[in-house]
C-alpha cells in the first residue's frame, strides 16, 4: 500500500475552507449577503435558501436588501431571519425586507477578534491532528517494512512542510479577518 500525501493535503485544505466559511458568518459591521446562505425559507413545502426565492443586494455598506420574487413570501422570509441566529432584525415595507447592520462598538469588535482567533486555533489543532494521523500511517508502513527508514524520514518531512504551510495560511486568515473586524 502506497502512502498518499494527497489525502492529508485535501483534509488540510478542507479544514482551511471550513475556517473561511466560519469567518463569513462573523459580522464585521459591513453587510455581507453570505450571512444569509444557511437560512432556509419554506417555499411551497420545500426548504429553499433566501437567494433561491428573492433578489438579495447590498445597496449600502451596512444594509442588505431582500426583494422576494413572490410578495407572499415576505412574512416567511422575515420569520426565517428572526429564527436564525444572525442577530439582525428585519424591517419590511410590504415589498422589500431590509437588514441594517449596526455599527460595532470597540468592545464588541474585540470580542469578535477573540472569536476569530479561537476558531483559527481550532483549525490549527485540526491540521496538527491530520499531521499526527499521517505520521502514524507512515510509521505503521515503516514497521510493516512497506517503506524504508529513508522514505519514512522523507515522508515525515514532507508532511511537516505541508503542515507548516497550512498553519501559515490559517495565521494569514486570522490576521486578515481580525484586521477586517477592527477596521471602523
Amino acid at each position: 500500500m502506497e502512502f498518499d500525501k494527497k489525502v492529508y493535503e485535501e483534509k488540510m485544505e478542507k479544514t482551511l475552507s471550513n475556517l473561511q466559511e466560519e469567518y463569513v458568518n462573523i459580522r464585521a459591521g459591513r453587510a455581507n449577503p453570505h450571512i444569509l446562505d444557511k437560512i432556509q425559507v419554506d417555499y411551497y413545502g420545500t426548504p429553499t435558501n433566501i437567494q433561491g426565492v428573492a433578489n438579495v443586494s447590498v445597496p449600502e455598506a451596512r444594509m442588505i436588501q431582500i426583494q422576494p420574487w413572490d410578495a407572499s413570501l415576505i412574512k416567511d422570509i422575515e420569520h426565517a431571519i428572526i429564527a436564525s441566529d444572525i442577530g439582525l432584525t428585519p424591517a419590511n415595507d410590504g415589498k422589500i425586507i431590509r437588514l441594517v447592520f449596526p455599527e460595532l462598538t470597540e468592545e464588541r469588535r474585540k470580542e469578535l477578534v477573540k472569536d476569530v482567533k479561537k476558531k483559527g486555533e481550532n483549525a490549527k489543532v485540526a491540521i496538527r491532528n491530520i499531521r499526527r494521523d499521517a505520521n502514524e500511517t507512515i510509521k505503521k508502513q515503516s514497521k510493516a517494512n512497506e517503506i524504508s527508514e529513508d522514505e519514512q524520514k522523507t515522508l515525515e518531512d514532507e508532511i511537516q512542510k505541508l503542515t507548516d504551510s497550512y498553519v501559515k495560511k490559517v495565521d494569514s486568515a486570522i490576521e486578515n479577518k481580525s484586521d477586517e473586524v477592527m477596521t471602523v
